[in-house]
Formats: C-alpha cells, sequence, structure tokens
C-alpha cells in the first residue's frame, strides 16, 4: 500500500514540476537575463525585504528565531517567510506549487535531505529566466564564498553548470562518517561471551550468526535473539556485496545512483557474475534464519523496538550508518556500549570493498529568482556570506553564544585530535522548550571535513558526549576500502534536460526492478540458479541500453 501511494505522490510532483515549468516558460521569464547586466555598486547594507521560500521544523519559528533577528539587525533584511514542513514530499510539492502559480519568492532557502533544486531544475528555469546567475554576486560581494568554492575543486565543479554559470548554491557537508554509509554494528559483549572474535571474512560472519542464534548469548535460556536486522532506509545488502563486488549504492546517502565505472565506461554491477554470488550468499544466511525476516520490510522505529526490547538484550546486529538508529544512547542499562564497528569483510575471491557516498548532493539550496531585484539579491548573497564563515555558520547552526554553543575549554578536544577546538555545542536538556536559536540544517553551507573536526567532542566514544568521536573512529575502518577507479562522479554530471524525463523513468524502472529482484533472490522467492538469466533479460528489456548511453553521453562531458 506504502508503495503504491508513493509512486502516486512521485507521480503527481512530476506532474506539477512540469506545470510550473511550463507556467514560468509562458511568463516571458526568458528575456530577464541578469547576468548579461551590470550589477550596482552598493556600499554598506540598504533597507531591503526578502520573500524567502524555506522548510521550518516543529520545534522552530524562523519569524522568532535568534539567529533571524541577528541576520536581520546585521544586514538591514527584513525576512517575510513563507514556510513548509521538514516532510520531503510535501515540501518539494509546495516548492513546485509556488514557482507554477508564478508567484514565486526572491529567495528559496532549503535542505537537501528535505528538497532542493536538481541540476536539471535550474538548466530548465535558467532557460526560463526564473532563476538568477551567481557568478557576478560571488565576485562583487561574496568573498567568502568565492574562497570556499576556489579551494574545493570538487564543489566548485558540483555548483558549476555546463555552460559556467553558477545557477544555485549547493550545501557541502564533509561529514567523513556519512560519507561510508555501509557498515555493520554488532554486539561486543555476545562475542566476548561466546569466546569469538569480530568476523573478518564471510565465512566467518556466518559463524558468528549462527553462534548468536543458538548459544544463547544474552543468557536468558530463550531462543530469542535476532542475529542480524535492518530497516528499509538502512539497506542490508550493500555491506554484504561489497565482500563480492564493488556496490557503490550507499544505504541512505545522496548517491541514490547504482551506477560505476568498469575501465572509464558507465555501467551497473546488478548483471554481473559477482552481483549472483553476493545474493547467493545472502540467501544462504537467511534460509538459516540468520537474517531477521523484517530486515527487509520493517522501518526504523520497528528495527529500534529490537534494539531497545524492554529486559533482555535480543539483537546481535544491525547494518546501519550509527547504532543511534537501532538503540537509545545512554540507555540505562547500558545496553548502548556494546556495540561496535565491524570492519568490511572479505569475500572468498579476497574482495574487501565498502561502498562511498560523495559528501554532499548536487544541485541547489540557495536559489535567487527573478523576483529578487539587484537590491535584494546583493542582501542576499552577502547573508550568505557571512554563514560561509565559520561564525556564521556555528551561529546559524546551533543558535547564538551561549545558548547553542560555547568556547572550548582549557580539557577539551577537537574531533580531530590533531585540530585546535573552535566551539562546543551545548546539550538541550530534556523536557526543556525549544531554543529557537539557530537554523540547523539550513545553515550548513561551508561545513568542511576541517570546521566539522574542530569542534569539541567528549573523549570517551561510549558516552553520549562522545558519541561523534565513536562514530569518526568506527569510520576508519572502513575509509580507503572504497575502489576509487569505479566511482561514477555523479555530482559533476549534468544531464540535458531534453533527456532528463526519459532518464528518470528508465532509472526508476531500472532500479526499483533491482531491488525488487534483490529481495526476492535473497529471500527465496525467486531461485538464483535458475531465474537469474530471465532477471538479466528482464532488465535489458527495460532500456538498460538506452539508460547507460544517455549517462555515458553526459559523463563524456564532464572535463576530465
Amino acid at each position: 500500500m506504502s508503495v503504491k501511494f508513493s509512486r502516486r505522490r512521485r507521480a503527481a510532483i512530476a506532474g506539477i514540476s512540469l506545470l510550473a515549468f511550463a507556467l514560468a516558460a509562458c511568463s516571458g521569464g526568458s528575456s530577464n537575463d541578469s547576468s548579461s547586466k551590470p550589477l550596482p555598486t552598493i556600499t554598506g547594507n540598504p533597507a531591503v525585504t526578502l520573500n524567502v521560500f524555506a522548510p521550518q521544523s516543529a520545534d522552530t519559528n524562523l519569524a522568532t528565531n535568534d539567529f533571524t533577528k541577528l541576520i536581520q539587525q546585521k544586514f538591514n533584511i527584513t525576512i517575510k517567510w513563507q514556510t513548509t514542513t521538514y516532510d520531503g514530499g510535501p515540501a518539494k510539492e509546495k516548492r513546485q506549487i509556488s514557482l507554477a502559480s508564478g508567484d514565486y519568492p526572491d529567495l528559496y532557502l532549503l535542505i537537501p535531505w528535505v528538497d532542493q533544486f536538481t541540476q536539471t531544475d535550474l538548466l530548465k528555469l535558467s532557460n526560463q529566466g526564473v532563476v538568477v546567475p551567481l557568478n557576478q554576486l560571488i565576485d562583487q560581494y561574496a568573498p567568502n564564498i568565492k574562497k570556499a568554492l576556489d579551494s574545493t575543486p570538487e564543489w566548485k565543479s558540483m555548483a558549476t553548470a555546463p555552460d559556467g554559470k553558477i545557477y544555485g548554491l549547493p550545501q557541502w557537508v564533509d561529514c567523513f562518517h556519512c560519507s561510508y554509509q555501509d557498515k555493520l554494528w554488532m554486539n561486543s559483549a555476545w562475542l566476548k561471551k561466546l569466546g569469538l572474535q569480530q568476523p573478518k571474512t564471510t565465512e566467518d560472519m556466518r559463524k558468528v550468526l549462527e553462534a548468536f542464534k543458538t548459544q544463547d548469548p544474552n543468557g536468558n535460556g530463550k531462543a530469542d535473539e535476532i542475529p542480524l536486522s535492518a530497516d528499509v532506509r538502512d539497506f542490508l545488502i550493500p555491506y554484504f556485496m561489497n565482500a563480492f563486488i564493488y556496490d557503490p549504492q550507499g544505504s541512505s546517502g545522496y548517491n541514490n545512483s547504482a551506477l560505476v565505472l568498469n575501465n572509464g565506461k558507465v555501467d551497473i554491477q546488478a548483471n554481473k557474475d559477482g552481483w549472483r554470488e553476493g545474493l547467493k550468499y545472502l540467501n544462504s544466511l537467511y534460509k538459516e534464519g540468520l537474517i531477521d525476516k523484517g530486515a527487509f520490510t520493517q522501518n526504523g522505529d520497528a528495527l529500534s523496538q529490537q534494539g531497545n526490547h524492554a529486559g533482555s538484550v535480543i539483537l546481535g546486529s544491525a547494518t546501519v550508518l550509527h547504532p543511534g538508529i537501532f538503540v537509545n544512547t545512554g540507555s540505562a542499562d547500558g545496553r548502548d556500549k556494546q556495540y561496535d564497528a565491524v570492519p568490511p569483510l572479505t569475500g572468498p575471491e579476497g574482495k574487501n570493498y565498502t561502498g562511498y557516498n560523495f559528501p554532499s548532493a548536487p544541485g541547489a539550496t540557495f536559489v535567487l529568482t527573478s523576483k529578487a531585484t539587484p537590491e535584494k539579491q546583493i542582501a542576499a548573497i552577502k547573508m550568505l556570506d557571512y554563514i560561509f564563515t565559520d561564525q556564521g555558520q556555528i551561529n546559524g547552526q546551533f543558535g547564538m553564544k551561549g545558548k547553542g554553543w560555547t568556547d572550548p575549554g582549557p580539557g577539551d578536544v577537537a574531533l580531530d585530535k590533531s585540530l585546535k577546538p573552535i566551539f562546543k555545542q551545548i546539550p538541550q536538556k530534556p523536557g526543556t522548550a525549544p531554543r529557537n536559536s539557530g537554523w540547523g540544517a539550513m545553515a550548513q553551507y561551508n561545513n568542511t571535513a576541517h570546521f566539522r573536526n574542530s569542534e569539541a567532542i567528549g573523549t570517551d566514544i561510549y558516552s553520549q558526549a562522545g558519541y561523534e568521536r565513536k562514530l569518526y573512529e568506527a569510520t576508519k575502518l572502513y575509509a580507503g576500502h572504497e575502489d576509487k577507479a569505479q566511482i561514477y562522479p555523479f555530482w559533476k554530471v549534468w544531464i540535458d534536460p531534453a533527456q532528463a524525463n526519459e532518464l528518470a523513468t528508465l532509472q526508476t524502472n531500472i532500479d526499483n526492478y533491482v531491488q525488487q529482484n534483490a529481495l526476492q533472490f535473497v529471500t527465496g522467492s525467486k531461485n538464483i540458479d535458475t531465474d537469474w538469466d530471465a532477471y538479466v533479460k528482464g532488465l535489458d528489456s527495460l532500456g538498460l541500453k538506452r539508460y547507460l548511453e544517455i549517462q555515458q553521453t553526459a559523463y563524456d562531458k564532464v572535463p576530465k
């Protein structure tokens, strides 16, 4: 039922998107090419009113927010907010409706994991004169943005369209632990009790999971242990598949494409022998009852109920980005301290990969429209330029000093111990009213590894204060196992808008087919030996050759 609903919503949003572009094209906006007009020279900060479309969380009021007040005072800006929720589907739909109406705002200020403009959106809307190129604005009024882009070539490449224009800015969030999403967290207390070591190979893993199932590691005399589980968002297959063939598709990151480069050619892995062997291995675990039957269908709440099961600990391991997804940090019985990351497994042919997710999403979260006068454009880019400073993004994300963050103390240690700590978050006390002090992820722009790793974090990785350090240290076990030669640089690839709809349909059909068949092979409703050839033919019949052809053409245009 939920699958059908999500498809209907995607179809509705796609229809609204096309309507938006059609109406925008009819509005005559294409004659408004501000990139060819010189910008006025403005000194100081003359008063302007900015109409801004943005997502607003349930515990934030952007109109009365501390950071909003700081921005308004600092740049003489009055912001009139048009808000949407953090629910991605409705948020995107509301943005598309605002475009379709023709009464769109001066500025869209978005959050990538809620909603943002795609690269194709930007190309279409730029052709229609709806969005404003930012190049001149950045050159004349945004030295911090210019410095950030020039010092991070991958970011600049992601932000720059094939014609050299920057039609909107994407966030740069260089989250180390987020870039390696296919982790497995295992109960080390169970291993110790059973006299076992962390598994290193796929066969080691089988033996450990068998022991978890049959040897009563929680000691309650019941066969209630769940050796391995997951949820539909934190997909189980990639962690194990990487012991057989490189699988780039992260569980929940921005890389929602399963494309790879095979000898420089765009390809997929899901019709290769290594993929088949990975599915065969997972099917063997499933048949032995070592994988929870709900692992492929349950949501995060259901997985959390397994991890936080009242009484005895029943969950042996889970493939999730971080253990807080399935077990409460700071649990009264300390069960959250039992789980440690297991490095990538080595398969029967010696393969030992892990998936890699590019740290940021291509597209744009900061988009100025043709409704904004030059004075408004300049005010908006100055505002963003401030957020690109360390002070700006600390205040923007966490709120005001003394409320959401403070200076590090003498004994505080940065996440990267080689760096000097520059700020320390002040935890929200349980039961207290929301602070409404910062913009949170909406101000997360120049979020470089250096900035993130300069935050003061507790040194005990099993404490709540040291949780980020636990993730940081665990990720070192995975970093370097990605196959750099096979990584498809989707963040650099701009698809021709004329082919965007065809490509989107092909990708949706192919991705759904691959995922559905993978689950059928793993759970045994299809036989990997007798049904594989028909599966491969079915993949071809969905237009795989055409899909790869479009992707290859776009990839070939990327500067090498």
